[in-house]
């Protein structure tokens, strides 16, 4: 089968491997820092979606700071990113972490008005400015699968307005809410209405406003304009220094997984395992779940020779998907799997002592092999 690819040799590489690319991040930080120009707001690297710190001071070309969900994610963006902003939020602060957290963090969002309460004293005689947010729930989102939705019923993310306390809010500069999910603008403008309509007496007493990720800035169909629209709306109406913190939207399209198909069998169909997993590599693919490209492939049916594709564990449904291509599929075969960057990095592992991708940097000057896994890899995380 063919399946030579433009941006690197991928039989030169050790599979499976995660694979980002300089040229693709770049083109989305590019339209990140157009934003960022055309309205003042500031953008931050979500890193629960990009954690990939050798790309940190590329990004810090570009982009204001990272944003963190608790302790160590706020520890790499500090020492990877210099002197960038660090922001964090955890839906509740552990305390016996707070004074390393208030030693690097510039701001600080609290999930509840009794967090910040329980906390302020710390925060406000640690000798930094920290500047601090509640998080609010709007209680709208456009959501259809609960698991990313942080405004479902029961959501333990952010205060909803019947249990904001308005006496609270001495020491705090900033709300904060993320309610999105891979959307474009026009739910951003919908969603900012919908938290105006509640909360939007708050805002003119902010001094920032942060409507967290899930903006699917860099995707092709992205209405950007938009975007600037509602930015600069938000900001002229409430005077507010904007933040927004997209993490897909940094490294998307940019990733990339090879794979090399193992072995080949019939059970009504025809079946490749391969040596990446989506339960261990992917876990997406279950979670949400979806069906990630395949350079070169189709649906099953469009080509000529469909197979399933499945990994080598012992779960009877770690299955990526069905897949078509040109030619059958042998073992040695080389798979590129698309838009790899994103979370998969982030939410590996090693489930049946699988063996964790090597990582490569394919950069302006030729592919860098970063990091290889093994046994004590394995070993040690039990």
């Amino acid at each position: 089968m063919n399946t030579s690819f433009e941006l690197f040799d991928i039989y030169s590489l050790k599979t499976p491997c995660y694979v980002t690319d300089e040229g693709l991040l770049r083109k989305n930080l590019e339209t990140l820092k157009y934003v960022r120009e055309r309205t003042g707001c500031k953008i931050l690297l979500a890193q629960k979606a990009f954690s990939m710190y050798e790309t940190y001071p590329l990004i810090a070309e570009y982009l204001d700071g990272t944003t963190a969900s608790g302790l160590h994610e706020a520890m790499l963006g500090r020492e990877y990113m210099g002197n960038r902003e660090v922001h964090v939020y955890s839906p509740a602060y552990r305390p016996e972490e707070m004074d390393k957290l208030t030693a690097i963090c510039d701001h600080m969002v609290f999930n509840s008005c009794a967090q910040w309460r329980k906390f302020r004293e710390k925060v406000q005689s640690c000798g930094r400015d920290i500047k601090c947010g509640i998080r609010i729930n709007p209680e709208y989102s456009e959501i259809e699968t609960d698991i990313y939705n942080p405004c479902f019923t029961g959501s333990r993310l952010g205060t909803t307005l019947e249990n904001f306390d308005e006496t609270a809010l001495d020491g705090i500069s900033g709300l904060h809410f993320h309610t999105m999910c891979e959307q474009n603008s026009d739910t951003l403008e919908r969603t900012v209405h919908a938290a105006e309509e509640k909360f939007g007496k708050y805002f003119s007493r902010m001094e920032w406003l942060n409507f967290g990720g899930g903006h699917h800035i860099t995707r092709p169909d992205y209405d950007v304009y938009r975007l600037i629209k509602v930015v600069d709306y938000v900001q002229q109406k409430y005077g507010v220094q904007m933040y927004l913190e997209p993490g897909e939207a940094v490294a998307l399209n940019a990733g990339f997984l090879v794979a090399e198909v193992l072995d080949t069998m019939k059970n009504g169909m025809d079946i490749a395992i391969i040596d990446a997993s989506a339960a261990c590599h992917m876990p997406d693919v279950l979670e949400m779940p979806y069906r990630p490209n395949i350079i070169g492939s189709g649906k099953a049916g469009e080509k000529p020779y469909t197979y399933r594709l499945g990994s080598a564990t012992c779960l009877a449904g770690d299955i990526i998907g069905d897949y078509s291509f040109d030619e059958p599929l042998k073992a040695g075969d080389r798979l590129v799997f698309c838009d790899m960057a994103i979370y998969s990095m982030c939410k590996n592992n090693t489930f049946n002592g699988i063996n964790l991708p090597d990582i490569y940097f394919n950069t302006q000057n030729g592919m860098k092999h970063l990091k290889a896994f093994g046994y004590e890899d394995f070993k040690s995380r039990l």
